[in-house]
């Protein structure tokens, strides 16, 4: 049963015998495309609540949500061996939790490690795609927008309190997020951290921070065009932050003369990554959806 909040925790086991967590709302609506929301390296499924909520009930055609906790992230396991906090195995991990809850195939939204997930995932199981959204991500990804987080990551300050923590979130991305409220700022914090006796704690595994560490910077990183070719086959709706430094509008633009079934939002004030859940975007996305839903042959949303 659903609990007040919106959804269910759903708990099931990786192919390595970690036990690893999903949240699920609006188990059980049949009328639409469910959607599959996969967070960004260092987040979990909390990023995605408000963005959930809208989708499963207060969308004309209300859809199943499903936002996973990667591994060694939020409500699911750490793992013994860091060298496993890699996209494929959690691609891997992602695909066993559609396997667990019955999924065949849905709507895929992917914020920056999440959209690289999807890239594996139109490789090794395109049928799980019928449409896709990417949140920041591309296939180049700048290195000084990696360095930047990396940087961040390694040197971010411990806060004491919650209050704390908004001000260092704030600080750190000025001039970046011009666009959020208060309240916003609130809602990313308490996605961050996670509460211990009202004291903020980072909601991830430190030992992914060496993940980070192993990548050379001083080298332009891979550029993932023939992944990114994988979902040619079907709608893709490109989210950029106006200033993201990791994902470039010239790489967009690319983008969207590559794929010819490509739609893009560019999000005024807002960096990498952007807030689904602000600037319109849960109706944006929504309505892009609903498209899918009707070639699909279900209902719209």
């Amino acid at each position: 049963m659903a609990l007040q909040s919106g959804f269910e925790d759903f708990f099931y086991s990786s192919s390595d015998g970690l036990k690893l967590h999903a949240r699920v709302y609006g188990r059980g609506l049949d009328g639409a495309l469910p959607a599959i929301c996969l967070p960004g390296l260092t987040r979990n499924a909390r990023d995605f609540h408000e963005l959930a909520l809208y989708l499963s009930s207060r969308a004309s055609t209300p859809r199943t949500v499903v936002s996973f906790d990667y591994r060694g992230r939020g409500g699911s396991a750490y793992d013994p061996n860091w060298r496993n906090y890699d996209a494929l195995v959690e691609t891997g991990d992602v695909i066993a939790g559609l396997t667990a809850l019955g999924i065949e195939h849905g709507a895929f939204i992917g914020t920056s490690r999440g959209g690289l997930i999807v890239f594996a995932i139109a490789a090794m199981r395109p049928a799980l795609l019928k449409t896709v959204v990417l949140n920041d991500i591309g296939p180049v990804v700048e290195g000084a927008g990696l360095a930047q987080i990396r940087a961040y990551l390694e040197r971010a300050p411990k806060p004491k309190d919650f209050a704390e923590a908004i001000a260092i979130q704030r600080a750190a991305q000025q001039g970046i997020f011009t666009a959020l409220t208060d309240a916003d700022w609130d809602r990313a914090v308490r996605a961050i951290y996670r509460d211990e006796g009202g004291r903020p704690v980072p909601d991830f595994d430190v030992a992914l921070l060496n993940t980070l560490k192993s990548v050379n910077l001083s080298k332009a990183l891979p550029e993932l065009w023939p992944q990114f070719m994988g979902l040619a086959r079907i709608p893709v709706l490109a989210i950029r932050g106006e200033n993201s430094r990791l994902l470039s509008a010239a790489t967009l633009d690319e983008m969207k003369r590559r794929h010819p079934r490509l739609e893009a939002v560019t999000v005024a004030g807002q960096g990498h990554a952007p807030f689904l859940e602000t600037a319109g975007l849960p109706q944006r996305i929504s309505a892009f959806l609903a498209k899918t839903d009707r070639a699909e042959g279900q209902h719209a949303a």
